[in-house]
């Protein structure tokens, strides 16, 4: 990778991003979009300024990583546990609803019957970035709307790890198999961080505690050794973040340290924005531009409705049921990998794997709106919804 060519894009991208979010805040936009219009308007297909933008797109996965690193941070093992056994119902329902209908959606656009199912298993998964980034740090860190969409998003992530599994191969196991070794290779990484931390992690931040620079460091370095350990042995690296974030959890400077490094954190978001937009093809998606469409105003629709049924199922009101599932209603990160894995073994042609990435931006846009303007968020335009 040229190295001043990086330093030029980095350049671009934040002083670009900062005049079209100056932009969206007077026009009173959600800033969000700020960063993925910009990526469009910069990216390949725009104006051409950056050229290749996959490689932006990964080093963006770092703010991912620590997004799911400052989660895990204020979740103590025991309260995720029950979160755990609450959601799990409603986790496997909804997924299950929104497989089926979004399957037979696709079968009547004219989509082939594995395409569809493919189809339907990529997008029945909500955004844990979009979801978690529209929500007051007060209520994701320390409210039950938070906790409850934290043990939903992550429950998902397992499911769209198994099912990427599946699609490249499994190492030539079945899916129970799979399922068995994924859950196995959780629970010992889960033991080995907690013990770390109890034994040597927090002895090292008592001890030289008093240094400001190294213990940023460590509990940096912490978060991304989990993080790496864990792509090692073949889960995600947002998982393994998480993970040592849990297993940090109980450490008595744990929360003074997940504010240190909530900059960091939204570096690399705005860069994973900007990818989202830059990689936008208009010109491609023209082929499934109605159909995409149609799609995704479905699963705007869809998602909550079901969501909302699924909450008031586990005993949650009727109105904080709908604003869960309106927070959770859009297309995943994880649906656009679904769909990378499935189009390389075959399973779907290149017409499904764009109708899946467009329905993807298309929903993030639409669902941002519809949190921004009708719930609190801390990138409101309006001090009515603002909430840090």
């Amino acid at each position: 990778m040229d190295f001043q060519n990086i330093v030029f894009e980095f350049v671009l991208i934040y002083a670009g991003a900062a005049v079209f979010a100056t932009i969206f805040l007077y026009l009173r936009q959600p800033v969000i979009l700020a960063y993925i219009g910009f990526g469009i308007v910069a990216g390949p297909w725009g104006l051409g300024l950056i050229k290749e933008p996959e490689h932006i797109e990964e080093i963006s996965h770092l703010g991912v990583i620590l997004l799911l690193y400052l989660l895990g941070i204020n979740l103590k093992p025991d309260r995720l546990i029950n979160l755990f056994s609450k959601t799990a119902v409603v986790t496997l329902m909804t997924s299950l609803v929104f497989l089926v209908v979004v399957a037979a959606a696709s079968l009547a656009m004219g989509f082939g019957f594995i395409e569809s199912i493919v189809i339907g298993a990529a997008l029945m998964f909500s955004s844990t970035i979009v979801s978690l980034k529209l929500i007051p740090t007060t209520a994701l860190h320390h409210r039950h709307t938070g906790e409850l969409m934290t043990s939903v998003l992550l429950m998902q992530d397992v499911i769209a790890i198994v099912l990427i599994l599946m699609l490249t191969g499994g190492q030539g196991e079945n899916v129970a198999l799979t399922i068995g070794i994924l859950i196995i290779k959780l629970v010992v990484l889960a033991v080995v961080a907690y013990g770390l931390v109890r034994y040597v992690v927090d002895k090292l931040f008592l001890r030289f505690d008093i240094i400001k620079e190294y213990v940023f460091l460590l509990a940096l370095g912490w978060g991304m050794l989990g993080s790496g350990v864990a792509s090692a042995i073949g889960l995600s690296y947002e998982l393994g973040a998480f993970i040592a974030g849990v297993a940090f959890a109980s450490s008595p400077v744990s929360m003074a340290i997940a504010e240190h490094l909530k900059p960091l954190r939204d570096f690399f978001l705005i860069l994973f924005f900007f990818s989202i937009g830059a990689q936008f093809n208009f010109l491609v998606t023209q082929q499934v531009l109605l159909a995409g469409i149609l799609m995704s105003l479905l699963i705007v629709v869809l998602k909550p409705l079901v969501f909302k049924q699924g909450f008031q199922f586990i005993g949650e009101s009727k109105r904080f049921s709908m604003e869960l599932g309106a927070r959770l209603g859009q297309g995943s990160e994880f649906s656009i990998l679904v769909s990378y894995s499935a189009l390389a073994i075959g399973l779907i042609d290149l017409r499904a794997s764009y109708l899946i990435q467009m329905v993807v931006i298309v929903t993030f846009i639409l669902s941002t709106y519809w949190v921004v303007y009708r719930y609190r968020t801390p990138i409101s335009s309006t001090d009515k919804n603002r909430m840090d």
